[in-house]
């Protein structure tokens, strides 16, 4: 792209290329994707960012829909059938997986903006970087692999699995950053455990983890336990809708929120969860966040809900020197659970269980039931090797009362019982 936003572009021009983008892309779209025209129903579409509270949102449900009809991208296909160069999947968790096209244009969009949010984490040219994703057709490992690259960094492909192996290609090629989810760490604790005697993590030489996939390094208590054991600094590089746009939002050495990187390829709208209703984007405003395309070809998107509550915590320069806008997630609309009327998430009861030297960090809220709550159900993981004090669930259940306003019943489980995984943590378990 020629005209690009790494966060330091003056706030009236990213406005102004915004606008520029929006009606050409507003026309790509009129013209070429079924799905919008029969949601939007012969409705005008406006020719300004500032009106598109006039349209209806688009979904993941919509999307599903829309794939099950016309197999395998959905009608929402805008470009030419021939031009798609890629297809990604998603891990369909949630639902039906979904795919997910790039033309040419849309993965070097992809990988320049993505390289944006590593260099912003810090990730400098040449620093050898083991890419510890899913290649298997998640965005995380294709996409983010050329995102590294295009941010100078010499990328080792090595993905999930054998933790052995890669154990000793850290140390053998004597790697200085790491691509993971937050949640692998643990898992490579236990390898080096088990597999290589009188090795401790920081042995491995890690100056530098570049993180994404999950929620985690919020809590500040949670960060500073992985860099103590580990010896690396630890950023919040990779921030994306898998459905959107793989990674535009990042940390910076400066501040602990995400910097929004991809304002000249992507226009926010914040919304309230339940009524939908629009809210300001500015600093003190949290919603639910709504995104739209503004340079896309394959599948481009209008107002689609992305589930994520965020809140808007910082406009104008940071001492990094980029005066993007900077946001912390919240946790997601469907993740959210209510005990009492009291809204609560996920990565909430992350923080409170950070807290806690005598446990692990290792955590799941275990819901059973449509509800409604009286109590939240949290499931904690003891560290080993820590003296866990006799009263530690209620400690821990007192904590969440007073930090989160809800009541829990919290049950202690034997260190190392819950699951590690290269890949995404659940942290929401609902039974029926």
């Amino acid at each position: 792209m020629s005209r690009a936003s790494d966060g330091s572009t003056p706030r009236d021009d990213i406005a102004v290329l915004q606008q520029e983008r929006w009606r050409a892309q507003r026309a790509y779209v009129i013209a070429r994707s079924p799905f919008f025209a029969r949601l939007w129903g012969g409705q005008p579409v406006p020719d300004r960012l500032e009106d598109l509270p006039a349209l209806p949102f688009c979904d993941k449900g919509m999307l599903r829909e829309s794939q099950a009809a016309h197999p395998p991208f959905g009608d929402y296909l805008a470009a030419v059938r021939e031009y798609v160069i890629r297809l990604h999947r998603t891990s369909g968790t949630t639902g039906q997986a979904m795919n997910i096209a790039q033309t040419r244009a849309d993965a070097a969009q992809t990988a320049e903006v993505g390289a944006r949010s590593f260099q912003a984490a810090g990730l400098t040219t040449g620093k050898l970087t083991v890419h510890c994703l899913n290649y298997q057709m998640w965005m995380g490992g294709v996409s983010d692999h050329l995102a590294l690259e295009a941010a100078g960094a010499t990328v080792i492909p090595f993905g999930v699995g054998d933790s052995q192996l890669l154990v000793r290609t850290i140390l053998d090629l004597k790697v200085s950053v790491i691509h993971c989810t937050p949640s692998y760490p643990a898992a490579l604790e236990r390898t080096i455990a088990e597999h290589f005697p009188g090795l401790a993590p920081r042995d491995l030489g890690l100056n530098l983890a570049l993180f994404g996939g999950e929620a985690g390094l919020d809590s500040p208590s949670f960060r500073e336990r992985l860099e103590s054991t580990w010896g690396f600094t630890a950023r919040n590089a990779n921030y994306g809708v898998s459905d959107v746009f793989s990674n535009f939002a990042s940390q910076c050495w400066a501040d602990n929120d995400l910097h929004f990187l991809g304002e000249d390829v992507l226009h926010p709208e914040l919304i309230e969860p339940e009524s939908g209703n629009p809210v300001p984007w500015r600093e003190g405003e949290s919603g639910e966040l709504v995104l739209t395309h503004l340079a896309r070809e394959a599948q481009p998107l209008v107002r689609f809900r992305t589930n994520d509550v965020i809140a808007i915590t910082g406009e104008g320069a940071c001492a990094c020197g980029r005066d993007a806008t900077r946001f912390r997630v919240l946790g997601r609309s469907d993740d959210m659970v209510v005990v009492r009327g009291i809204n609560v998430f996920p990565t909430a009861v992350g923080g409170v269980i950070g807290g806690f030297d005598a446990l692990s960090g290792e955590f799941c809220v275990r819901l059973k039931g449509a509800g409604p709550y009286d109590r939240l159900p949290v499931e904690a993981e003891l560290a080993e090797d820590a003296e866990a004090p006799a009263d530690l669930a209620r400690r821990v259940e007192e904590t969440i009362k007073s930090t989160l306003r809800v009541s829990a019943t919290v049950t202690l489980l034997p260190p190392a019982s819950m699951p590690r995984t290269g890949g995404k943590t659940k942290r929401l378990i609902r039974e029926d």
